[in-house]
């Protein structure tokens, strides 16, 4: 993977990029139930994605927002 980039700059930044989306796309897994969904469709399944990304776009700032209160 090294070989692909110029730098190791580079590389550090996108290897943080990766982990940081992987922790994302897991705790709407874990916490919003993604893994498995209910809704029957392909309406059901936007509109159950959409509700479980606004849901948690809520939540992150209100979670920074009680850590530094």
């Amino acid at each position: 993977m090294l070989e692909m980039v110029k730098s190791n700059w580079v590389y550090r930044k996108l290897k943080n990029f990766r982990a940081g989306i992987k922790a994302n796309i897991s705790q709407l897994k874990h916490s919003f139930g993604l893994a498995c969904c209910a809704w029957t469709g392909w309406g059901g399944f936007r509109r159950y994605l959409w509700s479980a990304i606004v849901s948690y776009n809520l939540l992150v700032p209100a979670r920074l927002k009680l850590k530094t209160a």
